[in-house]
C-alpha cells in the first residue's frame, strides 16, 4: 500500500501549503505588514490550490508577488473579471498563474489560488497591506491578525460567486497542517511604555534611551484557536499631528498618487455634556443565531456569546434614562421583538424586558440580520426621540455588503453602534454598519469585559450631537488642500478623528508651515483645534498616506461587487488601479511565463484547510478543473436549532413570581453582589430598602434599618423629618458601588447618575445628612463630595 507523503487533510490529501509567515510594522498609529505564504508541491500531480483567509476591513493590500525558483513575479492589478480570465487563459496554456483577489460580498476575507503548481515546486507569495490601528479606551493602539474564520450563513438561493461558499476542508486545531510566525517592529517618537498580546510572545526587546522602539515575535505554536492580538502602549496618544508624503514621481496630474498627500489626526477635547440628553428611541437588536452558543474564545473559562450579550443587555436596560423609548430585537433565521412598537421606559415596560431578556437563548438557526433591520427602519419615527441602533452579533453573515447599503440608506434617521461578540466576528460587518451610520464599533474577544465597550457606546449615544463640523486650512499662496476622506458630520468624545487630503500646487520650501483647523459647535458654543505643522513631504517607498487615503475613499464608495452603483464602481475602479489598493472589483494576478508546459489532464485542485473553532457543520469538498464539485457532508454554515438546555437554576427562574430573582438567578456576572445590587435598582434610579439590598452590604435588614439618620427632639430621639426608607437604601447603594467597585466605575456609571439625580430630587436639604450617616455605617473612606451636594 502506498501512503501519500507530506502533510494531510482529513481525508489524507496532501497540503500544499506549508507555513505563513508575518513581518509587522508599528510606526506610531500605521501599520505596515508583509505576509508569505509558503507553498509545495509533494504530489506526483500538478495542483491548483486556493486559500480562503480572513483579512481587517481596513487593510489596504497594495503588493503581491510570487517568489518561483528564485525568481520574482511581480503582479498587477486589474479590473476583477479581466483578471479572472487572464488566470484561465494562462493555466490552459501551460503557465503558472496566481490570483489574489477580495470576496464579492464581504470585505474582510480573501481567497489566493495558486494554478499550475508542478510536483516538487516551491512557491512563497507575498501580500503587503497597511492600515490605522484604532485607539482603545485606555489609551492603547490595538493591531489584530486575523486568525479565524468562522462559517457564515448563507440564505437558502444565495448565488455562488462567494469564495466563502467554497467548500473548504475544516479540521480540528490540533490538525491543521501549516504554522504561523510573526515578527514586529514597533516604534514612536514619545517612546513605548508595554506592549501586551493575547497569545504568548518572545521577550520584549526594547531599544533606544526613551524606549522609541522594541522587537517582539509570536512564540512558537501559535494554534489558529484566537486572532493575533497586539495592544500598545505608546507614553503619549494624544497629540495631534500632520505628516506630509511625497507623491510618486512621473506620475500624471490627475492622479492621487501623484501629489503630496497629508494625513491630520485631532484628538478633539470635546467636554462632557452637562446633563446630558435624556430623549432617544433605543433599539437592541441581538444576534440569537445557533453560533452564538459558542464561547467567546478558546480560552479555559470562556463565557458563551449570548450569556454574556444578555448580561450587557440587563446592564443597559440599568442604565436607560427616563422618558426614553426602547425595544429589543432577537433574530437568527427568524426574529423577535419585546414589544409591538418602542415602548416608554418605565419600571413596568423596564421588568418585562428583563424577564424577555433572561429567557433568551441561542435558538433562532442562521445569522438573516437584513430582515428585522428592514423592519425596525420600516417602523414610524418618535417625534423628539432619533432612533439609536446597538447591533450585537458575531458578525456571521455571508453578504455584509447588502447590510451595510441597507444601513446607509437609512443614516439620515439614526445612528448604528455595533459589537463583534467572539474571536472571528465579521470586520467588514461590524466597521461597516458603524461607519456608514455615524456610530463607532467595538470587537469584544477572550476575556475582555462586554460591558464597558458598550456602556461606553450608550454615554456616547445620549451626548449631544456634534454639530456645523469644518476642516479648514491655512496654507501658503499657491497651495490648497484637497479632501480625500469624506465629509466628517460626526465626532465622538475620547475618539479620534484622522482625514487625508491631497496637496496640489507650488510646494514652498523645506522651512515653510501650514496650519489645519478643526471647528465644530457643541449645543451652542463653538471649539476649534488647530495643528501647525512642516510643509516639507518625507519621502516614503511604500507611499503608505496614499495608499491609506485610497482605502479611505474606496471604504466610501465600494459597496461590493453587486451592490456598487454604476458611477462609484468607475470612480473605484480608477482609483483602485491607479493607487494600486485592491478592492471589490479589482484583483491580483502574476503570471509565470517562464512555465509553459501543457496541461494534460484537469488539475487537481486542493483547498487549504483552516480550522474550526466551534461545533459547526463541516463540509470536504473534491474540485476538478470542469468544474464539478462533489460535496461531502452537510451545507456549510448551516446552522440549525440545537436542543435547549435548561438548567435547574433556570427553571427556578422562570417558575419564580420575583421578577427580582428571576434576573438575579438566570445571570452570572464576574462580581455576584454587584449584579445583585444592579437588579435591584428601580427604572427611576432608585433602590428600595429590602433584604436583598441588606445582603448586598453585607448587613441585616434590622441593622440597615436602624441605621436611619436621627435627630433630637426634647428629650427623644426620632427619624429625620421627611426621609424615606428608598432615600436611605439609594444613598447606601451608590456609597457601596464607589466603596467596593470603584473600578468597574464605567459600567455602572450611568445607572448611578440617575440615582443621584433621584436622591437630590427626593431628600433635597437633608441628602448631606444621608451621606453622612452611610459613610459613617458602611465605614467608607469615600469623599462626600462625590454627591455634589
Amino acid at each position: 500500500m502506498v501512503h501519500p507523503c507530506g502533510l494531510l487533510t482529513r481525508r489524507e490529501e496532501p497540503v500544499p501549503l506549508k507555513s505563513i509567515s508575518v513581518t509587522l510594522s508599528i510606526c506610531e498609529f500605521v501599520a505596515g505588514v508583509s505576509a508569505t505564504l509558503n507553498y509545495e508541491n509533494e504530489e506526483k500531480v500538478p495542483l491548483e490550490a486556493f486559500f480562503v483567509f480572513p483579512m481587517d476591513e481596513d487593510s489596504a493590500v497594495y503588493s503581491f508577488e510570487a517568489m518561483v525558483d528564485g525568481k520574482k513575479i511581480m503582479a498587477e492589478l486589474q479590473d476583477k473579471m479581466k483578471a479572472h480570465t487572464n488566470y484561465e487563459n494562462a493555466i490552459s496554456q501551460g503557465h503558472q498563474a496566481f490570483l489574489l483577489e477580495e470576496d464579492r460580498c464581504s470585505r474582510d476575507v480573501f481567497c489566493c489560488n495558486v494554478g499550475n503548481l508542478h510536483p516538487g515546486c516551491k512557491v512563497a507569495l507575498t501580500l503587503k497591506y497597511v492600515q490605522e490601528l484604532p485607539l482603545e479606551a485606555d489609551g492603547a493602539l490595538r493591531y489584530v491578525l486575523p486568525a479565524i474564520l468562522n462559517p457564515r450563513y448563507c440564505l437558502s438561493g444565495w448565488s455562488e460567486d462567494s469564495c466563502l461558499n467554497m467548500k473548504t476542508p475544516v479540521v480540528p486545531l490540533e490538525d491543521l497542517p501549516y504554522t504561523l510566525s510573526v515578527v514586529a517592529t514597533i516604534s514612536s517618537q514619545h517612546g513605548i511604555e508595554r506592549i501586551q498580546s493575547n497569545c504568548p510572545l518572545s521577550p520584549i526587546e526594547y531599544h533606544g534611551d526613551d524606549k522609541t522602539s522594541a522587537q517582539v515575535s509570536l512564540a512558537d505554536g501559535h494554534k489558529f484557536d484566537r486572532d493575533v492580538e497586539l495592544l500598545v502602549y505608546y507614553s503619549e496618544v494624544h497629540t495631534p499631528s500632520v505628516a506630509v508624503e511625497m507623491g510618486k514621481p512621473k506620475t500624471d496630474s490627475d492622479c492621487l498618487m501623484g501629489d503630496p498627500s497629508a494625513m491630520v489626526s485631532f484628538y478633539p477635547n470635546i467636554p462632557e455634556a452637562q446633563p446630558p440628553i435624556t430623549c432617544g428611541e433605543f433599539v437592541f437588536l441581538m444576534d440569537c443565531s445557533g453560533s452564538m452558543q459558542g464561547p467567546m474564545s478558546k480560552q479555559d473559562k470562556s463565557q458563551l456569546r449570548i450569556e454574556a450579550a444578555k448580561e450587557t443587555l440587563i446592564l443597559l436596560l440599568k442604565s436607560l434614562p427616563i422618558g426614553c423609548y426602547f425595544n429589543i430585537y432577537g433574530f437568527g433565521s427568524s426574529y423577535e421583538a419585546f414589544f409591538p412598537n418602542s415602548v416608554k421606559y418605565n419600571q413596568h415596560t423596564m421588568e418585562e424586558a428583563l424577564r424577555r431578556v433572561n429567557l433568551m437563548q441561542a435558538d433562532l438557526g442562521g445569522t438573516e440580520i437584513l430582515r428585522p433591520l428592514k423592519t425596525i427602519y420600516g417602523a414610524s419615527s418618535i417625534p423628539g426621540h432619533p432612533l439609536q441602533l446597538f447591533v450585537f452579533t458575531d458578525g456571521e453573515v455571508i453578504d455584509s455588503f447588502s447590510v451595510i447599503k441597507e444601513v446607509r440608506s437609512n443614516s439620515l434617521r439614526h445612528r448604528c453602534f455595533s459589537f463583534g461578540i467572539g474571536e472571528g466576528a465579521s470586520t467588514s460587518l461590524i466597521k461597516g454598519i458603524a461607519r456608514v451610520a455615524g456610530g463607532t464599533s467595538e470587537f469584544i474577544t477572550g476575556k475582555e469585559r462586554m460591558q464597558s465597550k458598550v456602556l461606553r457606546a450608550l454615554k456616547r449615544s445620549l451626548q449631544p450631537v456634534v454639530e456645523d463640523v469644518s476642516l479648514s486650512w491655512d496654507l501658503p499662496q499657491g497651495l490648497s488642500a484637497k479632501m480625500l476622506s469624506p465629509e466628517q458630520t460626526v465626532i465622538f468624545r475620547g475618539q479620534r478623528l484622522i482625514v487625508y487630503a491631497q496637496l496640489t500646487g507650488m510646494m514652498p520650501p523645506a522651512e515653510a508651515t501650514g496650519e489645519v483647523c478643526l471647528k465644530y459647535t457643541l449645543q451652542g458654543k463653538s471649539f476649534e483645534n488647530k495643528v501647525t505643522f512642516s510643509l516639507q513631504p518625507k519621502l516614503d517607498a511604500n507611499l503608505t498616506i496614499h495608499r491609506l487615503a485610497a482605502k479611505s475613499f474606496l471604504q466610501t464608495k465600494d459597496m461590493g461587487f453587486r451592490e456598487t452603483p454604476a458611477n462609484d464602481k468607475k470612480d473605484v475602479l480608477k482609483v483602485s488601479l491607479e493607487c494600486g489598493v485592491i478592492s471589490s472589483h479589482t484583483a491580483f494576478i502574476a503570471i509565470n511565463k517562464d512555465l509553459n508546459k501543457p496541461v494534460q489532464r484537469p488539475l487537481v485542485r486542493r483547498a487549504i484547510p483552516r480550522p474550526i473553532l466551534m461545533s459547526t457543520p463541516v463540509v470536504m469538498s473534491s474540485y476538478n478543473r470542469s468544474g464539478k464539485t462533489q460535496a461531502l457532508g452537510q451545507k456549510l454554515k448551516k446552522k440549525c436549532r440545537p436542543p435547549e438546555e435548561i438548567s435547574p437554576e433556570m427553571e427556578t427562574a422562570r417558575s419564580s413570581s420575583n421578577r427580582t430573582n428571576l434576573e438575579t438567578r438566570n445571570t452570572v456576572f464576574g462580581n455576584e453582589h454587584l449584579v445583585q445590587l444592579i437588579s435591584l435598582q428601580k427604572a427611576n434610579g432608585s433602590w428600595d430598602l429590602n433584604e436583598g439590598l441588606a445582603v448586598v452590604l453585607g448587613m441585616s435588614l434590622e441593622d440597615v434599618l436602624a441605621a436611619l439618620p436621627l435627630k433630637a427632639s426634647g428629650k427623644s430621639l426620632s427619624v429625620v423629618q421627611n426621609v424615606d426608607s428608598s432615600s436611605w437604601a439609594t444613598v447606601l447603594a451608590v456609597l457601596w458601588l464607589h466603596t467596593y467597585n470603584k473600578d468597574l466605575q464605567y459600567e455602572w456609571e450611568l445607572l448611578e447618575r440617575k440615582a443621584v439625580a433621584w436622591i437630590r430630587f427626593h431628600a433635597g436639604s437633608i441628602m448631606h445628612v444621608l451621606v453622612k450617616a452611610a459613610v459613617a455605617f458602611l465605614k467608607s473612606s469615600v469623599d462626600p463630595t462625590m454627591f455634589a451636594f
